[in-house]
């Protein structure tokens, strides 16, 4: 009786033991090659560098001190024109 306990136990626990060796031959399988892992990653980077260029705006020119100038004098008459209403 005991010899059936013992080669009952051993057949469960095999089945578990092979069943993870297959396991890890799948893992194996599937892993990337270097190649293929880096050429994802210049991928990615290339979209978020797109998406960062179409996202941001073109920076404004500077203004030259006429300019300036002038917007100053726009933004002073219209405050006093708003005041006056």
């Amino acid at each position: 009786m005991k010899i059936l306990l013992v080669l009952l136990a051993l057949a469960l626990s095999s089945g578990d033991a092979l069943a993870q060796q297959d396991r890890r031959q799948d893992d194996r399988r599937r892993q990337m090659k270097d190649e293929e892992r880096e050429r994802m990653r210049e991928d990615l980077r290339d979209v978020y560098r797109e998406r960062e260029r179409q996202g941001r705006p073109e920076r404004p020119r500077q203004m030259s001190a006429e300019e300036r100038a002038k917007l100053r004098r726009d933004i002073e008459d219209t405050n006093r024109d708003l005041r006056r209403k």
